[in-house]
C-alpha cells in the first residue's frame, strides 16, 4: 500500500538522495543561516495562508518555527 505523502513534515520534493534540503543547507551554510531562513519561511506561510493553502500553510509555518526553536536550543542562545 502506498503511504500518503506528508506535505508538511517531509514533502518528497525536499529530499534528494535521502538528505532533506534543510539538513543540506545547514551543513553547507551554517546553523544561523538556517535559523534566519526558518524565521522568514514561517512569516511567508502565515502571510499567505488565507490566499493559498489555508491550514496547510499554518502547519508549515509551525514546522519552521519548531525547527527554529530546535536550532536555537542547540545553540543555547536567542534567535
Amino acid at each position: 500500500m502506498d503511504k500518503k505523502e506528508d506535505k508538511v513534515n517531509h514533502p518528497s520534493h525536499y529530499t534528494q538522495g535521502g538528505i532533506e534540503c534543510i539538513d543540506a543547507m545547514e551543513a553547507a551554510l551554517g546553523k544561523q543561516v538556517v535559523m534566519d531562513f526558518c524565521l522568514g519561511n514561517a512569516f511567508k506561510y502565515i502571510f499567505r495562508c488565507k490566499n493559498k493553502n489555508g491550514l496547510e500553510d499554518v502547519k508549515k509555518a509551525n514546522w519552521y518555527l519548531n525547527k527554529l526553536i530546535e536550532l536555537t536550543e542547540e545553540q543555547n542562545e536567542n534567535c
